[in-house]
């Protein structure tokens, strides 16, 4: 028997509207929990980095990239190869600093809030999906590059778009063992 072509699209939508109406209810649960939205956005950021730091285990299995050999190439790493796989969209990517180490990731489109229309009044200061950030900072810690990883635009917040703003720390140093003699 054979499956219509369609099907598996089909399957993946229901996996992702599935995805994201999970992750509704959990920053609902997170904001009944918490009183304020700083515990509620330090929680998110949590969470995202434990997933994060597994996460690109399989991220380089499934994706087969070559090692990166600068942060623009990582930048783009993350928003051409990562948000596409995971997310199905793909950010736009904007230098910020001459230094070369900070980047903007510019997305039209978020599909953590496709059935969010707006923040309450009161939860204001709520970064949404601070998942994300920590996500990225989580899977660039583990290839050995630390960053700052933060919402700098949120729609949800009136913004014409949502950008998160990644700022590249010193390459983290592996330690290495001295053979004494």
């Amino acid at each position: 028997m054979s499956r219509p072509s369609g099907r598996k699209q089909d399957n993946h939508k229901i996996s992702r509207e599935l995805f994201v109406l999970t992750y509704g209810a959990l920053v609902a649960q997170l904001c009944k929990d918490y009183e304020k939205d700083e515990d509620v956005n330090t929680c998110l950021d949590r969470m995202g980095y434990d997933i994060g730091i597994r996460l690109i285990e399989d991220f380089l299995a499934r994706s087969a990239v070559k090692k990166c050999r600068s942060y623009s190439e990582t930048a783009e790493m993350i928003a051409q190869v990562a948000f596409k796989m995971y997310l199905g969209v793909t950010p736009s990517v904007s230098c910020c600093s001459a230094a070369g180490n900070e980047f903007s990731l510019i997305l039209d489109q978020n599909p953590l809030v496709d059935f969010v229309e707006e923040l309450p009044a009161e939860r204001a200061s709520l970064c949404y999906c601070n998942l994300l950030c920590g996500v990225i900072r989580g899977a660039l810690e583990m290839v050995h590059l630390a960053a700052e990883v933060t919402f700098l635009q949120d729609k949800l917040k009136g913004d014409a778009v949502t950008e998160i703003g990644i700022i590249f720390l010193k390459k983290t140093e592996e330690k290495k063992h001295k053979r004494n003699k």
